[in-house]
């Protein structure tokens, strides 16, 4: 994509999602995309560098360790401030997830089911705001929400006979986690990529540039 189109003032304004809330145009689709792969490539990084800082975090008080799931977790929120239709969040997670999935992790294909989860959690979140509020308190809650769904999918999976405060810990870690780095986290990035005039065809980075509140 060259930037004289990026920049171009003459080109026709189709991003408003007043006009056309539901319906994803073919830059959506490809900037979602690459976002979704760009993320998927964090994830399989993520799988391995976490596990320095998950292991200390367990050996202080179990069920800290899901205050690194946020790492997780961003795809779906970044993509789905940036896109602004209904299924960006879902979209986002789930082809960053089936990336990892297919360059390799430990949890193999059950990694699809864990994007499936968490994309569902930040989308419902969009979703309750009718996909109209974009800002930074909608974010957080995103995020939180894709680490609730995320520690109570873990919870079922991996530790079912856990204590209950192992359970709440965990849990609630996941909330807070997904509330920093995928809602707070996810939000500055894209006021940064923003800030490049890369999002200068969404509302997303004209609204970013404005400062207007949403």
């Amino acid at each position: 994509m060259g930037r004289q189109h990026i920049t171009d003032p003459a080109a026709p304004d189709h991003t408003t999602t007043t006009n056309a809330p539901g319906r994803w145009r073919v830059v959506d689709i490809v900037v979602a995309s690459v976002l979704a792969v760009a993320a998927g490539l964090v994830f399989v990084f993520w799988n391995i560098a976490s596990n320095p800082i998950t292991a200390p975090l367990e050996a202080v008080v179990p069920g800290l360790q899901a205050l690194a799931g946020g790492g997780w977790l961003f795809a779906g929120v970044l993509v789905a401030l940036v896109i602004r239709k209904p299924g960006a969040a879902l979209f986002g997670e789930m082809v960053a997830a089936t990336v990892s999935a297919l360059v390799g992790n430990q949890w193999g294909v059950l990694t699809i089911e864990f994007g499936l989860v968490q994309g569902l959690g930040a989308e419902l979140i969009f979703a309750l705001f009718l996909y109209r509020r974009w800002n930074l308190p909608v974010a957080i809650a995103a995020g939180a929400f894709a680490g609730l769904a995320m520690g109570v999918n873990e919870v079922i999976l991996w530790y079912p006979d856990a204590t209950t405060a192992f359970k709440a810990i965990y849990t609630a870690s996941g909330v807070v986690s997904g509330a920093v780095i995928a809602g707070v986290g996810s939000w500055f990035m894209v006021k940064g990529l923003a800030k490049t005039g890369a999002l200068s065809r969404f509302a997303s980075g004209r609204v970013m540039l404005s400062r207007k509140p949403e």
